[in-house]
């Protein structure tokens, strides 16, 4: 059987509670914590949601990051916010990602599934490598954020090639 090219997961152990890493995930202002420089979510009927609000299924958003300008925007929508531990979005390429807070071994982790990636040269490329790799520098911050308040990000939007952009 060969390597699964549709889907990869990933995990850290985050020496915080189940409720602090989901409000990390399913706020405007969490997101903003560790991940974007902008977290726009919209309820139905065209209404932006509040930055300290959680975020419900229905929602869809707009983000942008640090270290790319406003052209690299991502726009999606939530399909999952339980209100605890489980967030589900539509991501690039039609990629569907699942994050799960859950307990083992007396730690907490923060798991991320990224799944529908493209059986194509360009969705192994940007949507399975790239993503996996974003994915893991950014998990790794939000651990940062949570245990020690530092923060990796790259804010220089006029620096490229950089693992924490």
């Amino acid at each position: 059987m060969g390597y699964n090219w549709s889907k990869f997961t990933k995990r850290v152990s985050i020496n915080s509670d189940t409720e602090t890493i989901y409000t990390c995930w399913a706020t405007p202002q969490g997101l903003e914590s560790w991940f974007l420089r902008l977290a726009a979510f919209t309820k139905p009927g065209n209404v932006l949601r509040d930055s300290t609000a959680r975020v419900q299924a229905g929602d869809t958003y707009r983000w942008l990051w640090y270290g790319y300008g406003d052209d690299t925007a991502e726009y999606g929508e939530v399909l999952e916010a339980n209100g605890k531990d489980r967030f589900r979005f539509t991501f690039s390429g039609g990629c569907i990602v699942t994050v799960r807070i859950i307990r083992e071994q007396n730690e907490t982790l923060c798991e991320l599934t990224q799944e529908n990636i493209p059986l194509t040269e360009q969705g192994k490329v940007d949507y399975h490598l790239g993503c996996m790799k974003g994915w893991t520098f950014y998990l790794t911050n939000l651990k940062s954020i949570l245990e020690g308040g530092i923060d990796l990000r790259n804010k220089n939007e006029n620096l490229h090639d950089v693992i924490n952009a």
